[in-house]
């Protein structure tokens, strides 16, 4: 067999191989790759270029969870435990999403979980990475990516957790307040459902404002699987 140096039909050929390669290189660190599971996503999302944070996170971190599922709930980015372990909500915010999921009779494992951002953005802090909200750039670089998971996972209804998750599925900028706990139709189907993040509980010092608070949250939880038990 020749080597292809000696033969310029195999030289052109390594040379359009090498060319294709670079293009399919190129095609995939922006994000132009048709997915077939959320398990690929995760490969695909490890090599994604999009934008600068997969320079200082150690993984990216896609959904997880059932697929098909009915219900999808996003947050907003990794944080350090998500990370180092390379799983959404694995991390003490997690913690307290589990116990609402738990209080309001909603399997963890028959809904998928993910973050609008894929990437854990931070700062140091002595040995310690504190958590920085990603930009809308950044968040819009990885829109790519939850479109993704909108179409393998076809949920009938988004939780948003948080005013960063519902900016990922309606492109703008909103307040909790105004749609907490309302079923919003959205224009490709399903409805989006908004409620705040788990985060945000932990930040409340005084202990029974906290407990109130996680009870609203509960009920929101609970209101969204009623709704979706009856709509669908």
């Amino acid at each position: 067999m020749k080597t292809p140096h000696t033969h310029s039909s195999g030289a052109v050929h390594l040379r359009r191989a090498a060319k294709s390669t670079r293009s399919d290189d190129d095609a995939l660190s922006k994000g132009a790759r048709t997915v077939d599971s959320l398990e690929d996503l995760r490969t695909a999302v490890n090599t994604c270029r999009r934008c600068d944070l997969w320079r200082n996170a150690t993984q990216g971190v896609p959904g997880e969870g059932h697929t098909p599922a009915k219900m999808l709930f996003v947050g907003e980015a990794p944080g350090d435990s998500e990370d180092l372990q390379g799983h959404p909500f694995v991390g003490p915010a997690g913690a307290v999403l589990d116990r609402a999921f738990q209080a309001a009779d909603i399997d963890r494992d028959e809904v998928v979980v993910t973050n609008a951002v894929k990437h854990f953005k931070f700062e140091p802090r002595g040995k310690r990475r504190l958590h920085v909200k990603p930009s809308i750039a950044e968040m819009k670089a990885c829109h790519w990516w939850f479109e993704e998971e909108l179409r393998l996972v076809s949920p009938k209804l988004i939780v948003a957790l948080g005013s960063s998750g519902a900016r990922a599925v309606l492109g703008k900028a909103v307040t909790i307040s105004s749609l907490r706990a309302k079923p919003l139709p959205l224009p490709e189907g399903p409805h989006l459902w908004v409620t705040v993040h788990p985060s945000s509980l932990l930040r409340i010092p005084e202990e029974a404002s906290r407990r109130e608070e996680f009870l609203h949250f509960v009920d929101d939880l609970k209101k969204a699987k009623a709704w979706l038990a009856r709509h669908h």
